[in-house]
């Protein structure tokens, strides 16, 4: 039981805690309102009592909504869009990966019940992926002729290599053999020792054939002082090992479409044009 002092200064009771509880809801009392229970000596405020302390304690919250309702992004979606774009440094090979993110996302924000949002960035993954896939074919068309012409200009530069490897040789050879070249029908077998390898008798584009190039037979055996320095020495053959000859022995076309390596008696290489062919020195 509890009395309590009125709003006009007197007091009143003894009454109930319902009866308190009541005069609460009505607003007869309030936190501030002195009340004395039962068996005290000092008044206090209604709310300092623990059993009207839950009358007073402020209404929980709800939990604030996030900006998408409460539903979490798709990590998955996100990661569709970022692969799309990126199919375009890419040329869309990150797409494929993209697209089919992209589609799963899409199943799984549909099927959560609203527990994942992110719809729209999957349907966006989808369509940049799909726009970079319909465009791979371009980029392909595009890239194989810069590939084509990298690959052509490395087998040359090869070949180049290999020519004055040959050169090199032969330089070595006549240094052995009193000042003179090789003879013109076993030239490859005498120049075999000066080389390291098998590689230098070869060709990058064409390996089935066990030399590529071919000797110049007016050279056969020559001293080094009897032939100009711009005479032809080497040049590109399929006549294979030993083989000797002129210009009806070019092979064209293997590694280059408009350029022939050619080697001369001085050392140096050349590409030349297949126009340019007759003009070279033949004869010492």
């Amino acid at each position: 039981m509890y009395k309590i002092i009125g709003a006009d200064g007197k007091e009143y009771g003894p009454v109930s805690a319902e009866q308190l509880r009541q005069w609460l809801k009505e607003g007869r009392v309030n936190a501030q309102t002195q009340i004395l229970s039962e068996g005290a000596t000092q008044w206090q405020p209604l709310n300092a009592l623990p059993d009207f302390a839950t009358e007073f304690s402020p209404p929980a919250m709800p939990p604030a909504a996030s900006p998408g309702g409460g539903a979490k992004t798709s990590g998955m979606a996100i990661t569709s869009l970022v692969l799309g774009i990126l199919g375009l440094f890419s040329c869309g090979i990150t797409a494929l990966v993209g697209l089919i993110l992209g589609i799963v996302a899409l199943v799984k924000i549909r099927n959560s019940q609203g527990r994942l949002s992110g719809n729209g960035l999957a349907i966006a993954g989808i369509v940049v992926s799909g726009v970079f896939l319909l465009l791979l074919p371009v980029y392909v068309a595009m890239l194989l002729p810069a590939l084509s012409k990298a690959k052509e200009r490395a087998q040359t530069l090869a070949c180049v290599n290999n020519v004055k490897q040959l050169s090199l040789a032969a330089q070595l050879y006549a240094s052995d053999s009193g000042e003179r070249f090789p003879s013109a029908s076993n030239w490859c077998d005498a120049l075999q020792p000066y080389v390291a390898s098998p590689g230098p008798f070869q060709c990058a584009a064409d390996r089935s054939v066990r030399c590529a190039f071919a000797y110049n037979r007016t050279l056969d055996g020559l001293k080094q002082d009897e032939i100009n320095p711009r005479t032809v020495l080497f040049f590109e053959s399929a006549a294979g090992w030993n083989a000797a000859g002129g210009p009806e022995m070019f092979q064209a076309h293997r590694h280059s479409r408009s350029r022939i390596v050619v080697g001369f008696a001085d050392g140096s290489v050349q590409q030349v044009r297949r126009e340019e062919l007759e003009a070279l020195r033949w004869a010492p």
